[in-house]
């Protein structure tokens, strides 16, 4: 599993190598619903094509890294946010009955420490965090690692941000419990893992519980 790149270089989306179509296929793939509206790219493929201006798709491109806006498995769907919008805005909804109190979700992942971290902090949303790992499917197929050297070049942390969906949520939710050094076994369900869509690219079929060996060498 490995954070999301950009695709093209910007020499190559100022060319003609790279479509409309080809940048709203990536957009429609990577961005959050939330993403897609905000720019004006939700909708059918063909018909995001025909009407938007390739200068607006790259703008896009770009703030979708900047922004860091990825798709999700518990992605909230372009209806829900569309009707939280029109709640918002609407005076008239307000509840006349007192709100029943959130209930907490139910973690879709489980730990087990194989080794224990030191210190008595944790990571909190935001920090970056610097992670040694490698994942399994169920039936024991090693799909992902960064644990091993390439040639003479030693094997390298995963870097990013911890809970801002830069990765799989079981990931985000299961850093934030870890302290530094601290080695762990997750079990992630599809739900907080890549859920119905899987992974194609990376190994990984749908509806797939991932098992990871986790690292977490250090955060700041």
């Amino acid at each position: 599993m490995s954070e999301i790149t950009p695709k093209w270089t910007a020499e190559e989306l100022a060319g003609e190598s790279v479509s409309k179509k080809d940048l709203v296929s990536f957009l429609h793939e990577t961005g959050s619903n939330a993403f897609l509206l905000a720019h004006k790219l939700n909708g059918k493929l063909a018909s995001v094509v025909k009407t938007a201006k390739k200068p607006a798709l790259i703008s896009a491109y770009k703030d979708l890294f900047e922004t860091k806006q990825f798709r999700s498995s518990d992605e909230v769907s372009a209806t829900e946010i569309k009707q939280e919008k029109a709640a918002a805005a609407d005076p008239s909804t307000e509840q006349s009955v007192e709100a029943e109190p959130a209930v907490a979700e139910a973690p879709k992942y489980t730990k087990r420490i194989i080794k224990k971290g030191t210190g008595l902090g944790c990571p909190s949303k935001g920090d970056r965090v610097s992670v040694f790992y490698s994942g399994w499917l169920e039936n024991g197929t090693l799909f992902d690692t960064n644990t091993k050297s390439k040639g003479r070049k030693p094997a390298s942390p995963l870097v990013f941000k911890v809970g801002t969906s830069t990765v799989i949520r079981g990931w985000d939710e299961a850093l934030l419990t870890m302290k530094k050094g601290e080695v762990a076994s997750l079990t992630i369900q599809p739900e907080w893992a890549y859920g119905q869509r899987g992974n194609e690219a990376g190994g990984i079929p749908p509806n797939a519980t991932l098992k990871f060996e986790v690292t977490l060498v250090q955060f700041d």
